[in-house]
């Protein structure tokens, strides 16, 4: 029981800053790149859904 208690509690600590970074960011966007930019994420090499720039496009490499 005492173990299940402390991993709601970290799991809970971090929903919260997350949920702190959202808020204190401006807009509610985290900083960074495109999902386009993974080559996990985008094994075709097709443009960005969100900002529509190809992955050798993005000036965050």
């Amino acid at each position: 029981m005492k173990l299940v208690l402390i991993t709601i509690g970290m799991l809970a600590l971090g929903f919260a800053g997350i949920a702190i970074k959202i808020w204190a960011k401006k807009d509610g966007q985290f900083a960074g790149t495109c999902a386009s930019q993974s080559p996990v994420l985008n094994k075709e090499g097709e443009p960005c859904g969100f900002c529509g720039k190809l992955p050798e496009n993005c000036e965050n490499k």
